[in-house]
């Protein structure tokens, strides 16, 4: 069972193997007492061993579990030794010991993945071997969209154990779009009671004719959030919160009309919007508009600590800007030559209100046009280009270029792939995507913080779907953000494509509806359902 995905960085077998029984110890060292927790919780789970706590590492002797922090080690790197001692994992800090955890899982089979066991009586082994790994960049995302189709609560927790289990550690939560806004927010109380409704729903692409004619939505209250950031926590994944601003906002114009721009239309006729595309209502750039997001983002903080704050920053249509008044009032104002230099004002703004307390900001890659905001990270989607132009002025970089990673794209051609989306990008495709350019220079290549795979929802009405659109897809890219691979040309796809028949079965342990293979199964399908296919390799960009 050494087909392990993400591949670790070494591996040297032995001889023989560690069989737990139901005298079997699992100790936790100092610090990884969580990790140790969470072991104990999903084995008992799958194999209905007791694990009982050890007290001394001499406990894990022979046929248990230890876990200790080793400092000589890099703070996600790991170091597994499984032999007639035991299995023990050794961590630079807790991260590095659970990512570990994740690998021993691998190693005991696809049924450690079920919920509750299957044969008492069966026979759990770990080969004797040694593993050293750690990751080969610091951020490995999962970007979700649930604003387009509000995924609950469940199906969150549910898609941080996925991602746990392939190593994935940011979790970028899109919350808000034109469609719906999904985060309560005390002193705003209307961004949910009208904000998180719409009263129908375009199914398939724009271009469709068809319609869901039942009301879509939904919100977290801010103890759902907390519950998933804690829980996102002990699975050492950091949830990183997507606000979308100055566009994709008609949800939020639609509970407070105020915030757009009413010099030029009518706001109060505006409601949640229930089709797709790029919306013309975008937030006046008005002091008002700032105060309102300011308190946004002041509830916000209080939810979640992570470093990083996404705004969002992407395909704001300028035209209401160029008929405001207000807007064009603003510009003279500012000094400013056109309204690409006001939404660059508007980002950095925020840039500044969220440096100021310790966070950082995180936008689309068109936070770059108008002049790039002081201290602002770029999430590159439009291809390289805005990510090698935030590198070379020193700002960091998260890629995710929809030509490789938008995994809302269809994965094959023919008719029967569910409302196809732009162009092919197969299994292999994403196994090849490289995030750090050639063109960077080693010193502005330290500038890629890493890179993000991003699930857009607008035609994946439930969690079925997301399940198809993402897996197996998502293994393939936590390779890449993991793993030491050889150049794209020369990754070894074939030996991937074996170690991935090894994990379909933990995958279906895990009750994730992934693409077979061989193609959609029967229920998998839409037919007639419209999608936008695009012919031919995706331009490089």
């Amino acid at each position: 069972m050494t087909e392990l995905i993400p591949q670790p960085g070494s591996v040297a077998a032995g001889s023989g193997e560690v069989r737990l029984t139901k005298r079997s110890q699992l100790y936790a060292g100092d610090a990884t007492e969580g990790v140790g927790n969470w072991l104990r919780t999903v084995l008992q789970q799958a194999t209905g061993l007791p694990l009982h706590e050890g007290r001394e590492l001499d406990d894990a002797c022979d046929d248990g579990i230890g876990l200790q922090l080793d400092p000589a080690l890099g703070p996600e790197e790991y170091r597994l030794v499984s032999d007639s001692n035991g299995v023990f994992i050794e961590g630079g800090s807790a991260a590095g010991v659970f990512w570990g955890a994740q690998t021993l899982r691998q190693l005991l089979g696809p049924d450690t993945y079920r919920r509750a066991p299957l044969d008492r009586d069966r026979t759990w082994a770990v080969p004797h071997l040694t593993i050293q790994d750690s990751p080969r960049f610091r951020w490995r995302g999962l970007m979700l969209d649930v604003a387009r189709h509000f995924m609950p609560k469940e199906g969150v927790l549910r898609y941080l154990d996925l991602m746990a289990a392939h190593k994935l550690n940011v979790f970028h939560f899109h919350l808000t779009d034109d469609q719906g806004w999904r985060v309560q927010i005390k002193r705003y109380p209307k961004l949910t009671e009208i904000g998180s409704w719409r009263a129908r729903t375009k199914f398939g692409h724009r271009a469709s004719p068809l319609w869901d004619d039942k009301p879509h939505g939904g919100y977290y209250t801010q103890d759902d959030i907390r519950e998933i950031v804690a829980y996102a926590a002990e699975r050492h994944i950091t949830v990183v919160p997507e606000i979308d601003v100055p566009g994709h906002s008609q949800a939020a114009i639609a509970a407070y009309p105020e915030l757009g721009n009413t010099d030029v239309i009518d706001t109060t006729s505006l409601s949640v919007w229930d089709t797709w595309g790029i919306n013309p209502n975008v937030l006046a750039p008005t002091d008002n508009t700032l105060r309102f997001y300011e308190g946004v983002f002041e509830e916000l903080l209080d939810l979640f600590p992570s470093e990083f704050i996404h705004v969002g920053g992407d395909e704001c249509p300028k035209d209401q800007w160029k008929r405001s008044p207000a807007a064009q009032a603003r510009i003279e104002e500012l000094g400013l030559a056109d309204e690409d230099e006001l939404q660059s004002w508007f980002i950095g703004h925020f840039d500044k209100w969220l440096s100021a307390r310790g966070r950082r900001l995180v936008g689309w890659d068109e936070i770059l046009e108008g002049g790039l905001a002081d201290g602002a990270v770029v999430s590159s989607w439009r291809g390289y280009e805005g990510g090698i132009a935030a590198a070379r002025a020193g700002h960091d970089v998260v890629m995710c270029p929809e030509q490789h990673v938008y995994l809302d794209w269809r994965q094959a051609p023919g008719e029967d792939e569910p409302v196809p989306i732009a162009h092919v990008r197969t299994l292999e495709d994403v196994y090849r995507f490289e995030p750090v350019p050639e063109r960077l220079t080693e010193a502005e290549a330290r500038h890629v913080l890493g890179a993000q795979a991003n699930v857009w929802t607008e035609v994946m009405e439930d969690h079925a779907r997301v399940d198809y659109q993402t897996f197996p897809r998502l293994a393939a890219f936590a390779e890449v953000a993991w793993s030491a691979l050889p150049a794209p040309a020369e990754r070894d796809f074939a030996d991937f494509e074996r170690r991935m028949a090894a994990h379909c079965p933990r995958l279906d342990a895990l009750g994730v509806a992934y693409r077979p293979p061989t193609g959609p199964l029967p229920w998998q399908r839409r037919p007639g359902v419209l999608g936008r296919p695009k012919d031919g390799p995706p331009p490089n960009a």
